[in-house]
């Protein structure tokens, strides 16, 4: 959807919120970026620095967090709970996020599940095993907010 290119990648979100500050026209997929860095004011300055932005490596080993990384898994998310893909994501999200209140804390504590879910298949070289991630997301809603 964004490219294959790192750089490029990075440069849709830039862009993006580029033209949000801007006041300029932007595209459905622009807009939902900048709605997502809106949310993440911790990564506006580097946002704001494409030069510096584009090619920083961001190393867990190192206790970093790689913000496009974080706000790609927010559009992943969004993506599946507008197409409830896998089926059942939709509810799933709704419960959880009646559960703590918020979407966009629902959103970050699945990511847990997502991002546990495609190391795995990536380290099993299969794909994602979409039964297991939807478990994973069970368990994090409170028994008693489950429908």
């Amino acid at each position: 959807m964004l490219g294959n290119n790192r750089s490029e990648i990075r440069r849709v979100f830039t862009e993006a919120w580029r033209k949000h500050r801007a006041g300029l026209e932007m595209t459905p997929l622009e807009a939902l970026i900048s709605a997502i860095i809106e949310q993440h004011p911790e990564y506006h300055g580097l946002i704001e620095n494409p030069a510096s932005a584009l090619e920083r490596d961001y190393l867990p080993e190192g206790g970093e967090t790689n913000p496009f990384l974080h706000l790609g898994m927010h559009i992943s998310l969004q993506e599946q709970v507008a197409t409830n893909r896998p089926s059942g994501i939709s509810a799933l999200h709704r419960q959880l996020a009646a559960a703590v209140g918020d979407a966009h804390e629902a959103e970050h504590r699945l990511m847990e599940c997502l991002g546990r879910t495609l190391w795995e298949a990536q380290s099993a070289g299969t794909v994602p095993d979409e039964q297991a991630y939807l478990e994973c997301v069970r368990r994090l809603i409170p028994a008693w907010k489950r429908n």
